[in-house]
């Protein structure tokens, strides 16, 4: 089996065939650091991560680089605004990103450059593009003349004569050509420079990518990805760039992701929908997030909304039910349990066994198919549905065959889990959480449910059943869901 993924340079799904045998060179562009991160963002991260878990899943060596761009308009005038320098604001948003990231169950890429660490390359890189006769220098400034790069236009699909329309140009007299971009800008007050042969000076957004991928990546590397939304101008004038320089493909294979949607509706802060990573990990877990983010495809749009992460995270509930009562079994007959003998299985313990047995060559048959999560994670629904009808037969479950498959099952579901960011989590330690969040979206102190589950515990005792009644009642209505044991009342929020 080899992995496919959609190319957009392309319009097909390709094969993955790595430059360097065994290794993978990533790079996606990050954020731009002058807020907090939103869901959007929170998507993209997501979903290279699991590409990047994946590829090592697979037995590849990773380099994963994703920058920062620390210098940017809205940087600086965020600065300006708040009387300190450029650095602080990135410095700040940096660490809330990193925050973020780690809230999300997002690794750390391999390199994490800024911007403002590679002027020099940068001024490098558009030396040799004006050398190419590629571009050209204006009072200052410094352009990219697209006319004169023959493939520009092609990751997008656009005919340069026909890229005015519905592009956002910004009118200037010093440009040969309206679409013509800036490398270098000139200085102006009240910004940071640099020293450059143009004068000084900051980079264009556009150059930074082209350098920071190329001084970790090379000329050319494997992947190069980023949010749908980058195609262009961003990644289309990183190619004229990079491939105008050196003559080489800067990628082969272009991936991106699909955008995010607020209640079917495009996030804008406009219209006031624009969720931060903070505000959606302090109301659901980053598991739930991941979960909600990768039952759809990549490619796809996701639409955000309190009932679509309501849905992942009672999906959630299912697994860690499971893994908590397999945890629960085994922990009860002493954690002992041997690799299943297939010969010695029979009925449903069997049938089990050959289910998760198949697991991680169908997951793998999934996620080769350009990355699908959607149905990968369809075959894991299946897996738990199976594994909760098969603890709800006690005896076979408890029984040796039985405890040795669900000892399986455990590893299976908790290996092809960490490639997805799921399931990592003690089951105890994750309802736990689960429980403080809810009640605290709804206001209700546990202090209070156990009271009341005290209360009618003491009432059932007495054979109060009508006051028992009426405290399920109450605490129904508070969406409190009751379990009764044999050894006392445990609940959980709906």
């Amino acid at each position: 089996m080899t992995l496919k993924l959609y190319n957009t340079l392309r319009n097909r799904k390709e094969v993955l065939v790595p430059l360097q045998e065994g290794r993978v060179g990533l790079y996606v562009c990050g954020i731009t650091v002058y807020d907090i991160c939103h869901v959007g963002h929170a998507r993209s991260a997501v979903v290279f991560d699991v590409l990047r878990r994946y590829l090592e899943y697979r037995g590849y060596e990773v380099i994963y680089v994703k920058n920062y761009t620390d210098v940017d308009d809205k940087i600086i005038a965020r600065a300006n605004a708040e009387g300190v320098s450029i650095y602080d604001i990135s410095n700040r948003y940096i660490a809330a990103h990193d925050e973020d990231m780690s809230g999300l169950g997002v690794l750390r890429p391999t390199v994490t450059p800024r911007a403002t660490e590679h002027i020099d390359g940068m001024i490098r890189l558009i030396e040799k593009l004006v050398e190419r006769g590629l571009a050209y220098a204006v009072n200052g400034n410094v352009y990219y003349a697209v006319e004169r790069f023959p493939g520009y236009g092609k990751l997008s699909g656009r005919q340069l004569e026909d890229m005015m329309a519905g592009a956002r140009i910004d009118v200037d007299e010093q440009k040969n050509n309206p679409m013509d971009f800036a490398l270098w800008k000139a200085s102006k007050p009240n910004e940071p420079a640099w020293d450059s042969p143009w004068g000084p000076g900051r980079p264009g957004w556009h150059i930074e990518c082209s350098v920071m991928s190329q001084k970790y990546l090379g000329d050319s590397f494997d992947i190069h990805g980023g949010g749908e939304d980058l195609v262009f101008p961003h990644h289309e004038n990183e190619i004229a760039q990079s491939e105008g320089a050196t003559g080489k493909p800067l990628a082969n294979l272009w991936v991106h992701n699909g955008f995010v949607k607020i209640n079917s509706e495009k996030m804008s802060k406009s219209l006031g929908n624009v969720f931060s990573i903070q505000e959606m990990l302090s109301r659901y877990s980053a598991e739930a997030i991941r979960l909600f983010m990768l039952q759809s495809h990549y490619r796809s749009a996701v639409d955000f909304s309190e009932e679509s992460l309501s849905e992942a995270r009672q999906g959630m509930d299912r697994f860690y039910t499971a893994l908590k009562a397999i945890s629960d079994l085994l922990a009860a007959s002493g954690g002992d349990s041997a690799p299943p003998s297939p010969e010695s299985l029979s009925g449903k313990t069997a049938e089990l066994f050959t289910l998760i047995q198949s697991l991680p060559d169908r997951f793998v048959e999934a996620m080769d198919d350009d990355l699908n999560t959607a149905r990968a994670i369809g075959y894991l629904f299946d897996a738990a549905r199976q594994l909760n009808a098969f603890l709800s037969d006690a005896k076979a479950a408890r029984s040796d065959a039985g405890r040795n498959v669900l000892a399986l099952a455990e590893k299976t579901i908790k290996e092809i889990g960490y490639v997805l960011g799921l399931f990592q989590e003690d089951p105890d330690l994750y309802f736990q959480r689960d429980r403080e969040r809810e009640t605290r979206k709804r206001g209700i102190e546990p202090a209070e449910i156990e009271q009341l589950i005290a209360e009618r515990w003491a009432a059932r005792t007495e054979k109060n059943w009508q006051r028992a009644d009426e405290i399920r009642k109450i605490l129904t209505e508070k969406g409190i869901v009751l379990k009764d044991t044999p050894t006392g009342t445990t609940w959980k929020v709906a």
